[in-house]
């Protein structure tokens, strides 16, 4: 089987598995992270084929939604590629993606390091900034049934990675523990450059945001 048909199948399976997600972690968010990690691996000295097999599979079962499990991701992707006769070397190179592509918090040591990972983590950030990751952000909050806002209850930085998964705060505060920080974690001058006008829009939101809330816009 060529690549380009092993992408194509993987769209296919994605687009099933993902019927029924959350809005925030669906088949468009998949699709917004695989044309974004394309349009980022132009510029990049990468391997196209595993760039695009790890944006489609990054977040083919997210922890958040399998009771914390970070093992599930790996081995439905595993399963998917092996099905379709994979090359070993690719399928291990997107189990490292899935595995070391999340925030969790933003003070992990990532275990692995490949140009594709960059890429393909730059462009999940992307989709987390931004128009885009506002509406997201609120989306999840509204699904997890979180405040808005509240005053009361401080942004909580320098949170471990278990501290990070189970935090149920104010999604407002979701912008200084995660969305404000991803600007300056980017990893290629590409995602650096559309991280820029996105945190920009973030910066913007939530000064009108303040500005409502308080009564003085």
């Amino acid at each position: 089987m060529s690549n380009s048909e092993l992408i194509q199948n993987t769209i296919q399976f994605v687009k099933e598995t993902l019927a029924d997600a959350e809005g925030g972690h669906d088949w468009f968010h998949i699709e917004r992270v695989y044309k974004n990690s394309l349009l980022i691996a132009k510029s990049e000295e990468v391997d196209t084929s595993i760039v695009a097999i790890g944006a489609l599979l990054h977040d083919i079962a997210d922890s958040k939604f399998h009771g914390g499990d970070e093992s599930v991701g790996p081995k439905v992707a595993r399963e998917w590629l092996s099905s379709q006769e994979t090359d070993l070397d690719i399928i291990e190179h997107v189990i490292q993606i899935i595995k070391n592509i999340s925030f969790k918090g933003g003070n992990q040591n990532q275990a692995f390091r490949s140009l594709e990972l960059d890429v393909v983590q730059d462009a999940d950030r992307l989709d987390a900034i931004g128009a885009i990751g506002i509406a997201r952000t609120f989306n999840y909050g509204g699904y997890k049934d979180m405040k808005i806002y509240d005053p009361d209850i401080q942004p909580k930085l320098d949170m471990t990675k278990e501290e990070y998964k189970k935090l149920k705060a104010p999604t407002i505060n979701h912008f200084y523990e995660k969305l404000l920080l991803l600007k300056d974690r980017m990893n290629t001058e590409t995602g650096k450059r559309l991280a820029q006008k996105r945190h920009e829009y973030m910066e913007g939101f939530l000064e009108q945001f303040y500005g409502e809330w308080n009564g003085e816009v």
